[in-house]
């Protein structure tokens, strides 16, 4: 990567203003819910960053979330497991149906590795959604392509 952390990390930053944008949308201004979003992002809280400047890192007391996990190998979610300090909670998330990654599939990612090494482990909850709600287009782009 050239440039510094912050100008690399902006398009994935662009990734959670959208979402949050759509959070915040049905409540006005001055709603207590949009206040808060507004808080947070000026607080800079969420903190995003890419898994590359993690190593090495002992993350306490976060609530940390990995996005797009079907795109991960299985020794990035080891990595990423293992940057848990104590209090830490890690949540991945992924659509087997959009790995994009040529050299990984619903066999071999990261994501469903750490689904199938994990079951049954006290410490380790797993959830899969039926129905992702997408827009019209994009259902019928994963259905055809």
């Amino acid at each position: 990567m050239s440039g510094d952390i912050q100008t690399n990390l902006d398009p994935n930053m662009q990734l959670l203003f959208d979402n949050l944008n759509v959070i915040r949308h049905p409540y006005n201004d001055s709603d207590p819910k949009a206040q808060r979003i507004r808080e947070m992002l000026e607080t800079e809280k969420p903190v995003i960053t890419s898994l590359s400047f993690i190593r090495g890192r002992s993350l306490q007391r976060v609530f940390f979330t990995i996005d797009e996990a079907q795109d991960m190998t299985p020794r990035e979610v080891k990595m990423t497991i293992s940057r848990a300090g104590e209090g830490t909670k890690i949540a991945f998330t992924g659509d087997m149906h959009q790995i994009d990654q040529l050299y990984l599939n619903a066999l071999s990612n990261g994501l469903i590795h750490l689904v199938n090494q994990r079951e049954g482990q006290s410490l380790y909850d797993h959830f899969a959604l039926e129905k992702v709600e997408w827009p019209e287009e994009a259902d019928m782009a994963s259905d055809l392509l």
